[in-house]
This record gives C-alpha cells, sequence and structure tokens, in this order.
C-alpha cells in the first residue's frame, strides 16, 4: 500500500517539500551534493564543472511553480490530486495517485530518474528508483525524509547492479507504473518482467541534431557558436539532448563560417567545460575518427578545423552520425528536405530539434522527423520541468481517475 503519511498530506505541501528540497541542493557547498559530484564523476568520468552544470540545471529547474504548471496542464488543478474537483460540462473527478512506481535509472544522464520519481511523489504514490552507483537519488530522498517524514517512507532508492533477481522480479511484477530509461534491449526486458495491468513507460536512447537556417548562418557569430558547441559537448555527446549532428543550410561558403566559429568556440569550451576521464577504447575511437577527418580533408576537400577539444567535421548526408565526445559534425543542405531524408534513411530516432529560430518551419520540420521538442541552441541541455520529456506527460502516468458521478 501507500505510505499513509504522504497520502494524507495536501499535494500543495507536498510540491512545496520538493521544491525547499531542490533549492538545499542548489548549493554546491551542500555536503549531499558534494558527496554525489564526487562519486558521479567516479561513475562517469565526466570533469567536476561538466558534473556541477549538470546538477545546478538539474536543481534549479526543480521550482513549486515549475512542478504545480505541469500538474495544472495535465489534471486540472493541484487539487485533483486530495480529491474529487469539481469540473464544468464533465463528471466530478479525482486524479488518485496510484500505490507503487518504480523508476529505472539511465547509464549516463545525471539525475533523469529523479525528476519521474518527484511526479510520483506529487501523485502521492510509492516509488522505488532502481538507483546508480553514485547515489544521487538516495541522497535527495534523505533531504526530502528530513523535510517530512512521510517521505521515508514514501522515496526509495535501491542499488541498480543490472541483471535479474527475485527483489526486482516482484517490483516490477506488482508496481502499478514502471518508467524505465535505456537501450532496447534493456527496455524490452523490463516490460516482459512487467505484470499485464502495469503501465509501462519507456524512454529508449535517442539523438539530438540541430538545424541552420540560410538566416541562421547569416547572424551566426560567436556567441551562437558557443550556445552550439554547448549542447554538442556537455556529458561527452553521450545524452539523448546532446547535438549529434548540424545542419547547415547553404554551401561551401556558409558551412566554412559556421565551421571557423565553431572550432573557435570549442577552444573556448575547452576551458569552460574540460574533459574528463575516458576508457581507451573510447579515447581510441576517437583518435581514429580525427584521424580518418584528417585524411578525408586533405584528400576530398570539405571541413576539418580542431578546437580545444572539439574536432569540426564537414560530413555527407551518407553518412550516420559518429556519435563521439567531441565531434561536431556539419553537414550541408540545401533545405528542410534534405533532414528530413537523412533522418529517415539513417533511422534516427530523434529527441530535440535545436533551431537558430523556433518558427512555423522549425516546427513543422520536427513533425517531419519525429523529434518531440524544438527548442533554440543553447537550450537543448536544459528542457523546462513542465515540458513533455520524451513526448510524455508527466505525472498523468502516476495517476488513476475516479469520477464522482
Amino acid at each position: 500500500m501507500a505510505d499513509d503519511g504522504l497520502r494524507s498530506l495536501p499535494a500543495q505541501r507536498i510540491v512545496a517539500h520538493i521544491a525547499d528540497a531542490a533549492a538545499r541542493w542548489r548549493d554546491a557547498d551542500f555536503p549531499p551534493r558534494v558527496r554525489a559530484t564526487a562519486a558521479i564523476a567516479q561513475r562517469l568520468g565526466y570533469s567536476t564543472p561538466v558534473i556541477e552544470y549538470a546538477l545546478d540545471r538539474l536543481f534549479f529547474g526543480i521550482t513549486a511553480q515549475g512542478l504545480e504548471t505541469a500538474i495544472v496542464a495535465e489534471l486540472g488543478a493541484v487539487a485533483a490530486l486530495d480529491g474529487p474537483l469539481a469540473r464544468t460540462h464533465a463528471p466530478d473527478a479525482w486524479a488518485r495517485g496510484v500505490e507503487w512506481a518504480v523508476v529505472i535509472s539511465s547509464d549516463t544522464t545525471v539525475g533523469v530518474a529523479l525528476v519521474p520519481a518527484l511526479f510520483a511523489l506529487c501523485a502521492k504514490a510509492r516509488v522505488v528508483v532502481k538507483d546508480r552507483s553514485d547515489a544521487l537519488v538516495a541522497g535527495f530522498f534523505a533531504t526530502l525524509a528530513e523535510e517530512h517524514p512521510a517521505f521515508a517512507g514514501a522515496a526509495i532508492a535501491l542499488p541498480w547492479d543490472g541483471g535479474s533477481d527475485p527483489v526486482e522480479d516482484e517490483l516490477f511484477a506488482t508496481a502499478d507504473v514502471v518508467v524505465a530509461f535505456g537501450r532496447q534491449d534493456a527496455l524490452t526486458a523490463i516490460r516482459g518482467r512487467c505484470g499485464v495491468e502495469t503501465r509501462f513507460v519507456p524512454f529508449g536512447h535517442r539523438a539530438s541534431i540541430g538545424r541552420l537556417s540560410a538566416r541562421g548562418v547569416q547572424e551566426f557569430d560567436a556567441m551562437r557558436a558557443d550556445a552550439l558547441v554547448r549542447d554538442a559537448l556537455l556529458y561527452d555527446g553521450e545524452g539523448c539532448l546532446s547535438l549529434h549532428a548540424t545542419f547547415v543550410t547553404g554551401r561551401t561558403g556558409a558551412l566554412a563560417q559556421v565551421a571557423s566559429l565553431l572550432a573557435a568556440a570549442g577552444e573556448r569550451a575547452a576551458l569552460e567545460f574540460p574533459i574528463g576521464t575516458r576508457s581507451p577504447e573510447r579515447t581510441a575511437a576517437i583518435a581514429g575518427y580525427r584521424n580518418l577527418a584528417r585524411y578525408r580533408s586533405t584528400t576530398r576537400g570539405g571541413a576539418m578545423i580542431e578546437g580545444g577539444n572539439a574536432v569540426v567535421v564537414e560530413a555527407s548526408l551518407d553518412a550516420p552520425p559518429p556519435f563521439l565526445p567531441g565531434a561536431l559534425v556539419v553537414i550541408p543542405i540545401s533545405g528542410d528536405d534534405d533532414v528530413a531524408a537523412y533522418v529517415a534513411a539513417h533511422r534516427l530516432p530523434v529527441q530535440a530539434l535545436g533551431v537558430d529560430t523556433v518558427d512555423a518551419d522549425s516546427i513543422a520540420l520536427a513533425a517531419r522527423i519525429g523529434a518531440v521538442r524544438v527548442c533554440p541552441f543553447g537550450t537543448m541541455q536544459d528542457p523546462p520541468l513542465a515540458g513533455h520529456h520524451g513526448g510524455e506527460t508527466r505525472i498523468a502516468p502516476f495517476v488513476r481517475w475516479i469520477d464522482a458521478r
């Protein structure tokens, strides 16, 4: 059963406690955050500035206003979580939280499992998060328990060891909702272990791309280049929101201008966000890609400029993104039809489309390529809390509606 203590709290108060806990984690010197930062660095190999940036984006984004905005957008009112709410031309209804929710963390993205877990708690559901070795979620749950003891019995984080064991099997089989982040094979396996009536909300690995319009190329400058490079280089390009390829509208002259500005931005990014520790295999793959890019630029022409820890490489529509750290892939196009054809040819599951300007054309392109978010460069790694991660709702999966008449 869900924890009675949390069930007895007004949803507005739960939201306030979560926001207050997040405010404590915004302090880089808060001891639990200091411990989590070191543990994340050890697990992922990211440099401290990169991890600090990620944690700032996470906890500065968790606010009472953001939580309430998402809840109201999906349920009509925060009070709908407390009991039947009067509705015009529809039955009175109560968005009652489910009893059990399980959230499976991602391998790489920092704190991605925390947000769905918090919305489950807002719904007064009991939530179990399969935490990673850095214990970020466990640390935040401990802070929540300090805010109010009801969270101690409702917010549970368990170590993640992968594979199958009886405890995990029981969790998956009895949970009302399972939210999972991972690769296709892992998600398929988890789905197979869920109960017949379990709501399964999968978030598979996806790619994000960018498109500079003809006007965007004309207006491209050092500030815009810094924004684009930050989207591409943060988290070693491993996240779904990382920029994996940028399409530049125009031909040789336009692309050369953009490539030069990106290389200079790469130099600056190396100072602000230095690389961390990488595996020998990944280091070798990066070196091999750079060497091949140098060879092709010499024998076939095309842009290849090194800037700091990054390399700007002109690629063709025939080659899929390399998905390697530091690879800033730029592809010349004549229009949006080329982008749509590229995504279809390489079967890219697109998460976000970064653009110079969000307008009717970019929204239409996002719809064509199956992107679930379109946003300006520089904001790709900072999705709003009240948005729809992966195109899904935030709190709706964790409630069952009860009509009162």
